[in-house]
């Protein structure tokens, strides 16, 4: 398949904070995703009380339910108002404060302290500030990263990984030549090379 048109595509940020203010968000789940619910013992694997990382997790409903089992949930979000709107949806009261080593970034957390959410730009975040994750889900984040920035994305998630922690993605299937992304599409060879 011919990926070749996508590759020099490049969505800006000031792109998704439209998006967002537009509602153009036909890529949220009300209901939460199927393939996590299907997965989540994977992901867990017996273990309680898990550290959870949420690449460009706008406001997935999955960030409630793993923090409600008792796991700890860290998001990334360059859109303010997806955060804003996640905590509003679900009734969690939540304070926002400053990134000292992040300009302009904030991080809002709920007050029962399992959820914090960065809002700033993902490529900003290192394992010294928000330290290493048991387990990954990635619904949606490496098929909108740009394709340029794969590379750099999956470098970024490999640091933040602790050794035996788990990663869960979902990519989509399409032909490429017919739809421009995002979501991009990813194909097979290239995730098993990038993440080796």
């Amino acid at each position: 398949e011919d990926v070749g048109s996508q590759m020099d595509r490049v969505v800006t940020e000031e792109e998704w904070l439209q998006k967002w203010e537009a509602g153009n968000i036909g890529f949220h789940k009300e209901q939460g995703h199927p393939l996590l619910r299907k997965y989540l013992d994977v992901l867990s694997n017996g273990r309680s009380g898990l550290r959870i990382f949420f690449p460009l997790c706008g406001k997935a409903v999955e960030m409630k339910w793993l923090a409600d089992m008792g796991h700890s949930v860290v998001g990334v979000e360059v859109s303010e108002q997806a955060l804003k709107d996640f905590f509003a949806e679900h009734n969690l009261p939540y304070s926002e404060e400053t990134v000292p080593e992040i300009s302009g970034a904030k991080i809002l957390q709920s007050t029962s302290g399992n959820i914090s959410l960065y809002c700033c730009s993902i490529y900003d975040l290192s394992s010294s500030i928000v330290g290493k994750f048991d387990g990954v889900w990635d619904r949606g984040a490496l098929v909108a990263v740009n394709p340029c920035d794969r590379q750099r994305y999956v470098s970024l998630m490999i640091t933040l990984m602790e050794k035996n922690s788990s990663y869960l993605l979902v990519t989509v299937s399409y032909d490429p030549n017919k739809h421009k992304g995002p979501p991009f599409y990813v194909p097979e060879s290239e995730i098993k090379s990038l993440f080796g």
